[in-house]
């Protein structure tokens, strides 16, 4: 679990690196795990490939590792529903960039709060498009106003302004294989592309505590209106504790396991 002061720094900052690493054997599962996904599906976006635990059950068994759990649970609580994830595998030379964003912006999760976990499978720094945040963006609470680009070069396609000096300066989140850090929903944060040579690879799974409400119908009315990704299906899996909401229908084939 974090540290008190490890917590106090992600109340202030919005992100935190925690001590726990996850072990070489299972970062090597993991990137055999990935590049056979990769293989098997050509065509898929390497920059973004939403939606994991969906297509293959078997990577919630990583999702649901105590290592990463006793974190999240640190922030949110020990009822914890995983309802995202999603590889972040930038090649070396002609990626996308990930602007400027709030993930709560997209996200049809009320209350909004989610916490998520980015798991680096290579070494990750600023010379290969690491995540890069604004810390203390997050504490009020407020979700800025985006803006639509529809960017082939982009992997999103709403984004924020954070050229007008109401935010801090940039940091830059370096992590070895086997770490990870986690964010809150609310932070501000992007990455620039991967132009290095060499690969950026990131696995993420995203948890939200079982006392918000994973609303579809709000899901299916953002892909209206802002024309996002459809995530009004997506499959949601308690992983530890019960639901306290009441309202999430939790995957009947997805008990607490942890």
């Amino acid at each position: 679990m974090l540290t008190q002061s490890q917590i106090e720094q992600y109340r202030r900052d919005g992100h935190v690196t925690p001590d726990v690493a996850l072990p070489p054997a299972t970062v090597r599962d993991l990137t055999d795990k990935m590049e056979r996904f990769f293989a098997r599906v050509p065509g898929v976006d390497q920059d973004y490939a939403p939606n994991l635990i969906d297509q293959d059950r078997s990577w919630l068994e990583y999702a649901a590792l105590p290592e990463i759990l006793d974190v999240v649970a640190s922030v949110i609580g020990d009822d914890i529903i995983v309802w995202g994830s999603a590889l972040f595998a930038k090649k070396g030379v002609g990626g996308k960039a990930t602007p400027w964003h709030q993930d709560g912006h997209y996200w049809p999760i009320r209350p909004l709060a989610t916490v998520t976990a980015w798991i680096a499978l290579d070494d990750v720094g600023p010379d290969n498009g690491c995540m890069r945040v604004i810390p203390g963006s997050h504490r009020d609470g407020v979700q800025y106003e985006h803006f639509r680009e529809d960017n082939p070069n982009a992997v999103l396609n709403q984004a924020l302004d954070v050229g007008d000096g109401r935010f801090d300066a940039p940091r830059d989140i370096v992590l070895s294989p086997g770490r990870f850090s986690i964010h809150d929903v609310h932070l501000v944060h992007g990455a620039e592309p991967n132009n290095s040579g060499r690969r950026r690879a990131g696995l993420v799974f995203r948890y939200m505590p079982t006392t918000s409400h994973f609303d579809r119908e709000l899901a299916r009315r953002q892909v209206r209106e802002m024309g996002v990704l459809d995530i009004s299906n997506r499959q949601l899996h308690l992983v530890r504790g019960i639901d306290r909401c009441g309202r999430n229908d939790v995957h009947a084939e997805s008990p607490a396991i942890a």
